[in-house]
Formats: structure tokens, sequence, C-alpha cells
């Protein structure tokens, strides 16, 4: 596996299959295929990808930990900008489609609904993330403040999913939030698993100084 993430066409692949839908969607807003509303679909569906790009970017360490597979590492930032580039989407889509670009009557809204002002919150938290994913920002901010800055992608899915709970409440639709819930629970332990386990580990003992001992 490791292999194929380090082939030179892995990256422009994913790049592509990231797209595909983005495509979908604009497709079938383009033909009219996006059923009786069209603009809930598009709400929806950008939604949607964010959640399952988010969750796939916090899949990287874990699927590195447990398979061995380093050379997703590579392809994490990719993921991790898909995420942000569809959650804009999703939130460009409300706005428009939704509150017809009224800057007002979406700050009603913000304040009026919570599930969209939690979802509105993880917005604004990528927006720092996103703005440091390139190696210029790493070099500028140094490794350890960099890694504690983009740490808040935890913070950022606990916003999430409780941005799609509350919205599927209204309907009693749990189901799909159930899922959501129980990966991010795996997630979450794999990581809190791997930091236990270097916080425990024993060091390796020093060797004696020559002459000494």
């Amino acid at each position: 596996m490791n292999r194929w993430l380090l082939h030179p066409a892995a990256k422009p692949v994913l790049f592509l299959l990231c797209l595909l839908p983005f495509a979908a969607l604009l497709g079938g807003a383009l033909a009219d295929t996006l059923g009786a509303n069209p603009a809930e679909a598009l709400i929806r569906g950008t939604g949607d990808w964010a959640l399952r790009f988010l969750w796939l970017t916090l899949a990287v360490t874990p699927l590195r930990l447990w398979f061995g597979w380093v050379a997703l590492l590579r392809l994490r930032r990719m993921l991790g900008l898909f995420t942000f580039f569809y959650a804009v989407l999703h939130f460009t889509s409300y706005a428009w489609l939704d509150q017809g670009l009224a800057l007002d009557a979406i700050l009603r809204d913000i304040a009026k609904r919570p599930f969209i002002l939690v979802g509105t919150a993880a917005l604004l938290v990528m927006l720092p993330l996103a703005a440091t994913s390139f190696n210029r920002a790493v070099r500028a901010l140094g490794g350890r403040r960099w890694q504690t800055l983009h740490r808040a992608v935890y913070g950022v899915a606990l916003l999430a999913l409780l941005h799609f709970l509350w919205m599927r409440a209204g309907k009693q639709l749990f189901g799909e939030v159930s899922v959501y819930g129980a990966l991010l629970a795996v997630l979450f332990g794999a990581r809190l698993q791997a930091w236990w386990r270097k916080r425990h580990m024993p060091r390796p003992l020093m060797p004696a100084a020559p002459g000494k001992g």
C-alpha cells in the first residue's frame, strides 16, 4: 500500500476523486436532476461531503498506526483542504439559496437556530487551519506551535457532529448521526491510545560513558 501511495500519480488521482462529488452536484444543478427541492439537495449534499472528508482526514493517523501506511500522511493535507472546500460550499449554498445572501437575515438566522450557530463556529475554526496548511506557514509558526493549532481539528469534528445531530433531531433521524458518532469515537480512541503508549513507554537506557561504571 505504501508503494501505491508514494506513486507520483497518487496525488493527482486523489485530487480528481475529491472533485467528483462537486462535479456531480454541479452537474445535477445544471441539468435540474436534484429532485423537487434542488436548493436543499445542494445544501445537504455539500454538508454531507464536508463531514465525510473531515472524517477521512481524521482517519489518516489511525490508519497509519494500525496498518503502517506511513505514506498516507502525504495525502492528509489535500483531504483537509477539500474538507474546508466543501464546508465553504455548504455555507455558501445556505447563505445564497436559503437566505438570499442577505447579511442581516443570515446573522439573525445564525443567532436564532443553534445548529446553524454551531456549524458556523466549526467553519470559523477551520479558517486558520486551512490558512496554515502550507509549508511556509509551518516554517513561520514552528513545528510545535503548528501542531498545537491543528489539534483544533478535533474541536471542529465535535462541532460538526453536533451541527449534524441538531439538524437531524427535528425529523428524529438519528441513524447516520449514530454512524458518524461511532466512527469519531473509534478515531478519537485510536489517538488517545497512541498518546497513552507514547507517554508511558519506557525510555531506553543511555549507555554508560567509557571508563565509567
